[in-house]
């Protein structure tokens, strides 16, 4: 990481250079933070541990809960602190490393997500294959292949990074680290980088999006030909998980599959992938899930009932 560069340090400007303004986004992600560790915690315990959620679907909300506590702790923490901060400072290396941990779990939730939807249609589409399509065996090499290429992806995004020279400025208009805002600052022609930057993390996010649309589009289609009671429990189901796409790739979309020109909106615009959707994720899936709410209660339940004797 010590190569092309004479910055040794970044100066990070945040969300806002207001003492007032700073102290209510401390509040703010503090407490937006500490719900999606908590409430993302408390599905992973739940899934592992409760028998009544052993189907796929919950098998890669798991590791969805697992990307998202990881993607927001990537950025949340140093967000936070650097509110209190006089003087944002993150050294060169501490920035490829949120660049790399950006990227990994960034592209890892986009994989899950992706998954997820894949075992919504087997679910509803092809109901008397899905034991068979979607068996146990099947979701795990999913889950690997979806790790192996979120890693892929944040190799190349940190090489990318690497081959930047920077030489002068080193304030960052941002309140983390990541490839647009640093091609603001390399001392170079950034076009052919920028080129690669959207031809990857544009292309992940734009072709996960239209085929993610495109298969709810179709589950949504198909559900003409179920009953009443099924409709309304794969509406709700896909209705979540629709909502949780929007959220995060309408701005990821935004942000990576443009020219480098940097707008006064970005920053509130990837505050809605960076820390909205982890936070959001958790309430999504247990409020609008009576099987996950159900599986919470006798959890807990059972964990209180055994503490008392």
């Amino acid at each position: 990481m010590q190569q092309n560069k004479s910055v040794t340090e970044f100066i990070l400007l945040g969300l806002t250079q207001d003492p007032l303004r700073q102290k209510v986004v401390f509040i703010i992600f503090l407490i937006f933070y500490t719900e999606t560790v908590v409430g993302n915690l408390l599905i992973i315990v739940t899934i592992k541990f409760s028998r009544s959620l052993g189907s796929p679907m919950y098998f890669f909300l798991f590791y969805l809960s697992i990307a998202d506590t990881c993607f927001s702790t990537s950025i949340a923490p140093r967000l936070i602190v650097d509110t209190l901060s006089a003087k944002k400072i993150i050294s060169y290396n501490e920035c490829m490393m949120q660049v790399f941990a950006l990227h990994l779990f960034g592209c890892m939730e986009i994989f899950v997500l992706t998954l997820m939807a894949v075992d919504r249609y087997v679910a509803i589409c092809k109901p008397l294959h899905y034991p068979t399509i979607m068996r146990r065996q099947v979701c795990i090499i999913l889950i690997i292949l979806a790790w192996t290429g979120s890693f892929i992806h944040s190799i190349a995004q940190i090489a990318l990074a690497l081959k930047l020279p920077f030489c002068g400025p080193n304030l960052i208009d941002h309140y983390c680290c990541d490839l647009q805002p640093l091609l603001n600052l390399a001392c170079m022609d950034t076009y052919m980088i920028n080129l690669l930057l959207v031809s990857n993390s544009g292309a992940i996010c734009s072709s996960s999006f239209l085929l993610l649309m495109i298969s709810y589009f179709v589950i949504l289609h198909s559900l003409r030909n179920h009953s009443a009671e099924g409709r309304k429990k794969a509406f709700s189901t896909c209705t979540s998980h629709i909502i949780v796409v929007i959220l995060f790739f309408g701005p990821c979309i935004f942000i990576y599959t443009r020219p480098p020109t940097t707008f006064p909106m970005d920053k509130v615009v990837a505050v809605f992938y960076t820390i909205g959707t982890p936070f959001l994720n958790p309430l999504i899936y247990t409020l609008r899930n009576a099987e996950v709410k159900n599986a919470m209660r006798k959890l807990w339940s059972i964990k209180i009932t055994s503490e008392s004797k």
